[in-house]
């Protein structure tokens, strides 16, 4: 069934999320999705809060930056907070951005490599088998969790280029294409996607998560979402973004449902003044593809 989920920016000060979660949970939206940017909010710190303050909502990490974070330590919060959360965890990594792993003196020569090392390693150790490796990155001796998740969660990879796009295919469950993706750049992406994951032997495919940038039916709606798209400094390509009521979000939406993007996840913009109004209209749009 295709999904519809929502962004907390961490733009927002933390001290929002409750509220907005709150009102997730109340509206029926099924999935709320939390980033990790330099230098702003911890994602595993914000999905546990938001997890231990809901009952069915999941929550999505889309993404924590490789590079910042040792993989055992990774496997070590996934972990933890699946065995506390069965089932509503999605986690997820990527490459970070780059001038901000150059600030923080954890930048990598090759990305590429250290997710081809990083995902495997922490599919691995997530699914309870003891981990030797000895990569160019990623190096562990006899690592095993004591308390791997009973539930192993999805995990998620990031990606733009279609290098990274058919890394994720092979190392990873599901993919994450960032805000600003038009839909003919969907389409490619997951048949990218799609060609890597054969091109590894593996069965099955991965899960596609887009975000989508959004902003629902106020005067000011339109004028927000320009400001937004321009302070993001996108191409015109690239500039695919919904406004409007729950109806014309769902409407481009579903354009993305209809060439195998499996979840797509709204997006407010950053001066958004109504984050809980937001969330509610959020679940107005994934009533109309729950039937």
């Amino acid at each position: 069934m295709p999904r519809i989920g929502a962004i907390f920016q961490p733009a927002f000060p933390p001290e929002r999320l409750r509220a907005v979660v709150d009102a997730a949970e109340q509206g029926g939206v099924p999935e709320l999705w939390l980033w990790e940017d330099c230098f702003q909010e911890s994602a595993f710190a914000t999905a546990s809060a938001a997890l231990a303050w809901t009952e069915r909502l999941r929550v999505g990490i889309g993404v924590v930056p490789m590079p910042l974070r040792n993989v055992a330590i990774t496997a070590m919060e996934v972990a933890t907070i699946a065995r506390m959360f069965p089932g509503r965890l999605l986690p997820g990594v990527g490459h970070g951005v780059q001038r901000w792993m150059s600030q923080t003196g954890s930048r990598v020569a090759s990305p590429l490599t250290l997710m081809q090392e990083y995902a495997p390693a922490l599919r691995r150790l997530l699914a309870g088998e003891e981990v030797t490796t000895d990569g160019r990155y990623v190096k562990l001796d006899r690592v095993r969790l004591d308390w791997p998740p009973a539930v192993v969660p999805p995990l998620y990879a990031a990606g733009e280029g279609p290098k990274t796009l058919h890394l994720t295919g092979e190392v990873a469950d599901g993919t994450v294409l960032t805000g600003g993706t038009t839909v003919e750049r969907a389409a490619q992406a997951v048949a990218t996607i799609a060609a890597g994951r054969s091109a590894a032997g593996r069965e099955g495919r991965n899960e596609v998560v887009v975000y989508l940038p959004a902003a629902f039916g106020r005067a000011d709606a339109e004028a927000r979402m320009a400001r937004e798209l321009t302070i993001w400094n996108m191409p015109d390509d690239q500039r695919l973004a919904a406004v409007g009521d729950a109806s014309a979000v769902a409407d481009v939406a579903a354009r993305f449902f209809a060439v195998g993007v499996d979840a797509v996840v709204l997006q407010p913009t950053s001066d958004e003044p109504d984050l809980e109004g937001f969330l509610r209209h959020v679940g107005d749009v994934a009533r109309q593809f729950s039937s």
